[in-house]
């Protein structure tokens, strides 16, 4: 199995896959290659798990068809990132980060939006709104009521994107997953139980950039 060792100041063995695919190996400076292959070899079944999860994740080359705001599009090579007739253009250079600051835009847009037509409706209110580059949550909301979401959350179906704008201002009222919480959130969203069910589906956006 191929990977990459990087060594440096540290005191333990790990692994990572990075954007591109590759299997990197951090490792402290004087881990003999004996142990490193060791320890890969120990983490097979997790690398081969990792592997065929990575095969279902858009790569984002010409031809292939992604989610974007509700919608799918081609992607095909253009002078700059732009979102038209269903056609996602992105440039051959850089296209990856073209792609993060286009969907850091949607979001801000789409979850701004949201955000305010339900405090219009429901009386919340919210301090702040950030899109973060955030994979282990679609969005978090503190205590001072600032809400942040995901640029990944541009991959949702516009209701999933809605879900996750009540279930961040519901915690505005409710800093916690209590009954009381659940309740709040079924008054605006009766079926909150299936949406977040369906956002399972969507955890390959987490991964993908």
């Amino acid at each position: 199995m191929d990977y990459i060792v990087k060594r440096g100041k540290r005191k333990t063995l790990s692994m990572h896959f990075s954007r591109t695919g590759e299997l990197i190996v951090n490792a402290p400076a004087r881990t003999s290659l004996q142990d490193i292959e060791k320890f890969v070899s120990s983490h097979r079944d997790w690398i081969e798990k990792r592997l065929k999860e990575r095969a279902v994740y858009p790569r984002f080359a010409d031809g292939e068809r992604v989610p974007v705001m509700g919608e799918g599009y081609l992607i095909a090579t253009g002078p700059r990132v732009k979102l038209e007739r269903g056609v996602l253009y992105l440039p051959e250079e850089g296209r990856e980060e073209a792609l993060i600051r286009l969907l850091r835009d949607l979001t801000r847009q789409r979850m701004k939006t949201y955000l305010d037509e339900l405090c219009e409706k429901y009386g919340f209110a919210y301090t702040k709104l950030s899109v973060t580059s955030a994979r282990g949550r679609w969005g978090s909301c503190s205590g001072k009521g600032h809400i942040s979401f995901s640029f990944r959350g541009a991959f949702l179906p516009n209701r999933l994107a809605y879900y996750l704008a009540v279930h961040e201002l519901c915690h505005t009222r409710h800093m916690n997953h209590s009954p009381r919480f659940w309740a709040e959130v079924e008054k605006i969203l009766p079926d909150h139980r299936r949406l977040r069910a369906l956002l399972k589906e969507y955890v390959w956006a987490m991964h993908c950039l």
